[in-house]
């Protein structure tokens, strides 16, 4: 019996769970008897050019003049103005990918990438929450322990690093320059692959910057899989640490 070819959408939400509290901060100009600057930045994103009879100020230091300066006198922060709040954020690159044509006779993979940026005192923990590529109630079955993948037996698994089976696919968090993310143990197993519903698959201590991370899915089907259109919906949660 000739088995029908399988295509299958994986559709990502990304929800960012978020729950900080500051207290309030307030900022004062900078001034003396003889002079005051009101706007408290001083680079090329806010250029400034102020006079009086007593002193004279034009702001020229650029992006590459940042960092502190301080007398007993003042104190100016120089360079371009960020914002002092706390952020968690997240955000996936593609809301769907498709495996394309599936066959016993060979792995199909794909993969979709999602950003997190933690500039927060505590950290964050990403989850996965979904099911199996699934038609018409059969369910590819998810790959309960880590192991590589095996063609022509049913199999869906994830894993978050760079793999050399089935292809060259995936690839390691890109932290960037500052960037502190890593991925769990159980799916950071180059060529290994697992799927476990509600699991943590990353993580990061507390203001950790960014960093991006690619998941690469794999399906495997068997000769007597049911052919059809099988879709599967997943869920990413980043959670802040407290």
């Amino acid at each position: 019996m000739r088995l029908r070819e399988l295509w299958v959408e994986c559709l990502i939400v990304a929800i960012a769970v978020v729950g900080i509290f500051m207290p309030g901060v307030g900022a004062e100009s900078l001034q003396s008897p003889t002079y005051r600057i009101d706007e408290s930045s001083i680079g090329t994103s806010d250029p400034l050019d102020v006079q009086s009879n007593s002193y004279g100020l034009t702001s020229g230091t650029g992006d590459i003049g940042v960092g502190n300066s301080a007398s007993s006198n003042y104190q100016v922060n120089a360079g371009s103005k960020t914002s002092a709040d706390p952020v968690l954020a997240f955000s996936v690159d593609a809301s769907s990918t498709s495996f394309g044509d599936f066959s016993p006779t060979s792995t199909a993979a794909t993969t979709l990438t999602f950003q997190v940026k933690d500039y927060t005192t505590y950290g964050y923990v990403v989850q996965i929450y979904g099911t199996g590529p699934t038609y018409n109630g059969h369910e590819i079955t998810p790959m309960a322990s880590t192991g590589p993948s095996q063609v022509g037996t049913e199999q869906f698994g994830i894993n978050l690093v760079a793999n050399t089976s089935p292809a060259n696919i995936g690839a390691n968090p890109d932290n960037g320059e500052f960037g502190n993310g890593s991925v769990e143990t159980e799916y950071s197993n180059a060529n290994n692959y697992r799927y476990v519903s509600g699991e943590t698959i990353a993580s990061a201590p507390g203001d950790s910057g960014e960093t991006n991370y690619t998941v690469t899915f794999i399906a495997n089907v068997g000769p007597l899989t049911p052919g059809g259109s099988y879709k599967v919906s997943q869920t990413l949660i980043a959670t802040g640490t407290y």
